[in-house]
């Protein structure tokens, strides 16, 4: 018997994103790093941000969403938008769960600004070079080396 070809309206799982996200996946390794370094600067988040009024993009958020943007050569910021929004590996790597709005390409770049202007991104981007990611070369028959983090 053929089976219907019925369209979902909605989704809804009991599978977290983190349980979806493959145990061995390089992007597991690299939030952990990220995760650390982010830790190391929240006390200079707190000193960026007023304590009153409306809230703004998580710092730790809009950090992490640089980072894959970099990592994937994803090259405009509208494009990174579009990819968190159907993506699971970047919404699970930049902590958004699967109900939560993606932001809009010209409040990402507001607040972006205000990283770059509080030298937080330098300091984010120079801690993630710090801890290195240990990597494994792997020499394919054509001589060529490709870098698979351990």
């Amino acid at each position: 018997m053929r089976g219907d070809d019925q369209q979902q309206d909605g989704m809804f799982s009991y599978i977290s994103p983190d349980k979806r996200v493959p145990q061995d996946h390089p992007l597991r390794m690299i939030r952990s790093l990220v995760d650390g370094v982010l830790g190391q600067l929240s006390p200079r988040f707190n000193r960026l941000y007023a304590r009153a009024g409306r809230p703004s993009i998580a710092p730790e958020k809009l950090l992490r969403a640089l980072l894959l943007q970099m990592l994937y050569s994803v090259r405009s910021e509208r494009l990174l938008m579009e990819q968190l929004d159907y993506n699971l590996l970047f919404r699970w790597f930049v902590g958004l769960s699967m109900d939560d709005e993606v932001w809009d390409a010209s409040t990402f770049s507001k607040n972006r600004e205000r990283l770059l202007e509080g030298d937080i991104a330098e300091a984010f981007f120079q801690g993630v070079l710090g801890v290195g990611i240990p990597v494994k070369a792997n020499i394919d028959s054509g001589g060529k080396a490709n870098g698979i983090p351990e």
